[in-house]
């Protein structure tokens, strides 16, 4: 949407003649006596051409004029044949790259400047009728699209559009990439099965060794749990010293009974 004025130099053997430009848009044509206002930028220029971008900014018909001056001299202003309209712009595709990385799908877009949008096209080559749609305000880096099937092919096309003018280019010309070949991704998948593997079976590791360890010692050498009865709940001292007094008051209550005296009271308790 860069708008670039440029016309015919008049030449002048060992002189150089400038150039000077003014616009007329429909404010000025319709409400301000046909008035001209010259473009301070390109005003005495000696150049053969002339960026009128910001002085055509609204979509309304503009004419622009262009002099020559040498010296004191200068020619008969040269007008548009017709009227210029920017709503008239001619749009071209965009300049796009499609290419894969992996499994996903990129696309790298030619940045045009902030006014411009971009409309893309993806789909799998034989599905044309599953087209997915993405639309892209600001390009900073390349576009991810989709996320690629392995031995699958995907094709990309994309077209400018300008909100201002509400005007939408052709398409680009369509672009298709081959998706990861099969066996690589089959590869690709076994390597990282095999390291999730062995990384598990590394922590894994000390964690078996330690239960092994622990089955085998309660197998060959079980721990054997003492009945209640046979727990000492008080400190040996302490029991050595209740044992003696037992000990003592037993020895307190023995009575010698002569062997007489036994016999007879073996016969009273036969009687």
């Amino acid at each position: 949407m860069k708008h670039v004025l440029t016309w015919s130099p008049v030449m002048v053997p060992g002189e150089t003649v400038r150039y000077s430009i003014e616009f007329q848009g429909e404010y000025e044509r319709d409400y301000a006596n046909e008035s001209w206002i010259p473009i301070s930028e390109c005003s005495l220029i000696a150049v053969t051409q002339c960026n009128v971008t910001e002085d055509i900014s609204a979509t309304v018909p503009y004419n622009l004029r262009v002099r020559a001056n040498l010296g004191a001299r200068r020619s008969e202003w040269s007008t548009l044949k017709v009227l210029f309209n920017r709503i008239t712009t001619f749009l071209t595709p965009p300049v796009m790259e499609v290419f894969a990385d992996g499994y996903h799908l990129l696309v790298e877009l030619e940045d045009l400047g902030p006014a411009f949008q971009f409309h893309i096209f993806c789909w799998r080559k034989g599905q044309d009728s599953q087209v997915h749609k993405k639309t892209v305000k600001e390009i900073s880096s390349a576009v991810h699209l989709d996320t690629m099937e392995a031995g699958a092919e995907y094709c990309v096309k994309a077209q400018t559009y300008v909100e201002a003018i509400n005007r939408s280019s052709n398409f680009s010309q369509t672009q298709c990439v081959p998706g990861p070949v099969a066996g690589r991704a089959a590869w690709m998948m076994t390597t990282l099965g095999s390291f999730v593997g062995f990384v598990v079976g590394v922590l894994a590791l000390p964690f078996l060794a330690w239960k092994m360890s622990q089955i085998f010692q309660y197998s060959c050498c079980p721990v054997i749990v003492l009945p209640d009865s046979l727990k000492v709940k008080e400190s040996p001292a302490k029991l050595i010293h209740h044992r003696s007094e037992e000990t003592e008051c037993s020895d307190v209550a023995v009575h010698v009974v002569p062997s007489e005296k036994l016999l007879q009271l073996w016969i009273q308790e036969a009687l």
